[in-house]
């Protein structure tokens, strides 16, 4: 995965996924929670951002592994 994401490559890991599925946010390695995302997108200074909206809770076992944050 490239360090600098684009909503192109954003969208195409996306689009065979179920249109249901909960989106979290890894955060962290040292102490790997999950957050929420916030439902707006803000476009500014050539870039789009999605504000995190509060943590959900730890990340699963299995998510930490496959980050190789174990």
């Amino acid at each position: 995965m490239p360090q600098h994401l684009t909503v192109g490559h954003l969208l195409r890991q996306l689009q065979n996924l179920d249109s249901d599925l909960p989106i979290r946010l890894a955060v962290n390695p040292d102490w790997p929670f999950a957050h929420y995302l916030g439902t707006d997108v803000v476009v500014g200074d050539g870039m789009a951002f999605i504000a995190e909206d509060g943590q959900e809770g730890y990340l699963p076992a299995s998510v930490r592994n496959a980050l190789a944050w174990a």
